[in-house]
């Protein structure tokens, strides 16, 4: 256990396992009291953040990631945007945690129902900027259409897709590469189930 800032940080294994099990106890409903307290924010103030995750989500009300994982103030980094795409910008955010607080994994989470794909789906020309969003879930959508794969099915296997497609964005950066590559880093791809409140990781 290596020590940063005379906080331990925690490998990417047991990073792993805390998410499991408080999605677990998210499922469950056997949530874990927070502290909230001033005592809490205080500490996190004076000593600073060493979250143990981050989590690239989509910005859907339904997908919190804290409460998903049962999580406190200070556990996780949290990027969310609508489609749980990245950007230079979003990614700048994630190369940030892993580089500057040595968070020890990424998560790229996905969902049920994801109403991002569900429009890059059904095509035409979005208004405003929501274009730059389903332009870059396209190319998950066309290679699930070109097994032949439609309707409901098409929109759940593209979020499946769109969540791959990020996760090469997040492989190809040299600040995550090289950190993958030295063994400092894990990078998985999960799915959110919204029935059910369970997150599903890929293999």
């Amino acid at each position: 256990m290596s020590h940063h800032n005379g906080r331990p940080s925690i490998s990417g294994t047991a990073a792993f396992n805390n998410l499991v099990e408080g999605n677990r106890r998210f499922v469950t409903g056997n949530l874990y009291p927070k502290n909230l307290g001033r005592d809490e924010r205080e500490d996190l103030l004076v000593n600073g953040q060493h979250p143990f995750a981050v989590i690239i989500t989509c910005s859907d009300s339904r997908v919190p990631p804290e409460l998903v994982f049962d999580q406190a103030l200070g556990d996780l980094f949290v990027v969310r945007v609508a489609g749980n795409v990245l950007d230079s910008v979003s990614l700048g955010s994630v190369e940030y945690a892993v580089d500057h607080l040595h968070t020890p994994l990424v998560v790229v989470l996905g969902h049920e129902n994801c109403g991002a794909v569900q429009a890059t789906v059904e095509g035409g020309e979005p208004p405003g900027s929501i274009g730059s969003i389903t332009t870059l879930i396209r190319p998950a959508v066309d290679k699930v259409r070109a097994m032949g794969i439609d309707g409901r099915e098409l929109c759940e296997k593209a979020a499946d897709e769109n969540v791959r497609a990020t996760l090469e964005v997040l492989r190809k950066s040299p600040v995550v590469k090289h950190l993958v590559d030295e063994g400092r880093l894990t990078v998985l791809g999960a799915k959110y189930h919204l029935g059910s409140g369970e997150v599903v990781f890929f293999d």
